[in-house]
């Protein structure tokens, strides 16, 4: 649910298990009986890269236990359960949900694929790595005129060119005041609350961001017309997630 929920774009599933990239590192996972295995890595890549990137540090059991006293996120969390926040690279979350603007899915996946395949470093057989903004700054709008992307072409370039020249400082957003660090990535061209949200959830661990795509939006009107319970203020995020799958899931009927 993780891998498959909106997240992240670079995860295909193959055979029994997942293969994505993220960190310019290739991982495959499975799952045997109940248990969770990661392939093609390292004890020291696990430790460096993977456990942060599940963010596995977490107790998602105690924030459920938290929320589960409000009743509707109670039902969106069990049946959410086991869905945690990746922690992915700022530029290429960034990238990806200025892609993602008006788009579906498998639309979105192939754009990304054939940034990666053209301009990113090649990793194995047809697995790339994320273009750097360095790499992305040198490019024109008729660069990625084959990539397919449309009218996020223009945007992509200005946020490699604005992260690139230092203007946004991805980095420096780690931690910073969340509403401050809105303000920064909507600097660049095309990039919206919804957009910038994403990309602080999803990168830059600021969890009380909550993104809203239309699905969160009529959720939110029909289950929480006020806003979310006071249990959920600070796992604004994880909680919308929560409410994301369970909506999309057919259990609200909208």
């Amino acid at each position: 649910m993780t891998l498959d929920c909106g997240q992240s774009f670079r995860w295909v599933k193959k055979d029994n298990g997942w293969v994505g990239v993220a960190f310019n590192k290739k991982l495959v996972i499975k799952e045997e009986k109940g248990t969770i295995i990661l392939e093609n890595t390292s004890k020291e890549d696990f430790l460096n890269i993977w456990y942060d990137y599940f963010d596995l540090g977490r107790d998602y059991a105690k924030i459920i236990e938290e929320i589960k006293s409000d009743a509707i996120l109670n039902k969106a969390s069990a049946f959410g359960s086991g869905i945690r926040i990746l922690n992915q690279e700022p530029f290429e979350t960034l990238c990806s949900f200025i892609i993602s603007q008006n788009n579906n899915i498998p639309r979105i996946k192939g754009i990304i694929e054939r940034l990666c395949k053209k301009y990113g470093e090649k990793i194995e057989n047809d697995l790339y790595a994320f273009p750097t903004a360095e790499v992305l700054s040198r490019l024109s709008v008729e660069d990625l005129a084959d990539i397919r992307m449309g009218f996020r072409a223009k945007y992509i370039i200005d946020a490699a060119n604005k992260v690139y020249n230092g203007e946004v400082n991805l980095n420096n957003l780690y931690g910073a005041d969340t509403d401050f660090a809105r303000q920064e990535l909507m600097k660049i061209k095309g990039v919206g609350p919804k957009v910038a949200d994403c990309t602080l959830l999803f990168s830059l661990k600021h969890f009380k961001a909550f993104p809203k795509d239309v699905w969160i939006k009529r959720a939110m009107e029909i289950l929480f017309p006020e806003g979310l319970p006071k249990c959920a203020e600070e796992y604004g995020g994880i909680v919308q997630q929560y409410i994301f799958f369970y909506s999309r899931s057919g259990n609200l009927n909208i």
